[in-house]
């Protein structure tokens, strides 16, 4: 029998692409959206799902569970960006980009392990960042989202060895998506103290996403790590660059790490 594979986030960029080969490859699969019917050309089914309210979760947990009876991998792939100066961004925003990056896949989670400890078996795949092994100036909220998260499924992985259900996380660098358009960002006030280096940082980071590689690159690494018998902890996929950053980070002294940070960023 095919495998089912929820995906959360799965109208567009990342979760569009994995989604979208996992078809291909002959997965039943089933993406989420907030507005499922703004895309009705859609290669796959798309259900109406916000990460942000459970209530939205258990039940498209359930209608998959009813149509198919099983739920073999779960990709949490949804997820909202934020950038801006941590002192001039809103503690609501901040609370909403953890509600959405942290709260939304434990949810998920926690709604789909009931049925998986009753087929003794599942795989979740945590999309996270790798921005999140890092803080970084003017992404701080997000750096620390996603890094959240990788912490947490280092314990869950641990947690759930006896039940034969397996956890990872997969950390992308920059990719071509429209991540930019839909993030939250603190806007550019002329009168800020951070105006130039923050304005500075934000071209910089729109120009890494406009030349990110191809989304389908992460869709590969998905496929092949649904294939792997014992998943490592953690993967990431992208640029050798932006990967060797995480080395970097773990060899370096910290006042050296930052000082390349902020020579990068032309802080």
């Amino acid at each position: 029998m095919s495998k089912v594979v929820l995906i959360t986030g799965g109208s567009s960029g990342i979760g569009k692409s994995i989604g979208e080969f996992l078809t291909q490859k002959g997965f039943i699969v089933y993406g989420t959206s907030r507005n499922p019917e703004n895309y009705p050309d859609s290669q796959f089914s798309l259900l109406p799902l916000d990460v942000k309210d459970v209530k939205t979760i258990e039940k498209t947990v359930s209608t998959i569970i009813e149509k198919e009876g099983k739920i073999d991998v779960v990709i949490n792939n949804a997820g909202a960006g934020i950038t801006g100066p941590i002192e001039e961004t809103p503690e609501a925003e901040i609370k909403a980009n953890f509600e959405t990056n942290f709260y939304g896949p434990i949810n998920v989670i926690k709604t789909v392990l009931p049925q998986m400890r009753i087929q003794n078996s599942g795989l979740i795949i945590n999309i996270t960042s790798i921005a999140g092994y890092m803080g970084l100036p003017y992404r701080a909220i997000y750096s620390a989202s996603k890094g959240a998260l990788e912490l947490v499924t280092e314990a869950f992985r641990m947690e759930l060895k006896g039940f034969n259900i397996n956890m990872t996380n997969v950390a992308p660098g920059d990719f071509a998506t429209n991540i930019a358009a839909g993030r939250y960002h603190v806007p550019l006030n002329e009168v800020s103290p951070y105006l130039k280096p923050y304005g500075n940082t934000l071209d910089l980071m729109n120009a890494h996403v406009d030349s990110g590689s191809d989304p389908n690159m992460m869709a590969k690494a998905i496929f092949k790590i649904m294939n792997t018998k014992n998943p490592k902890v953690h993967y990431k996929v992208g640029a050798f660059m932006q990967k060797f950053s995480i080395v970097l980070k773990r060899i370096l002294p910290d006042t050296v790490y930052e000082k390349l940070l902020m020579n990068h960023y032309k802080l």
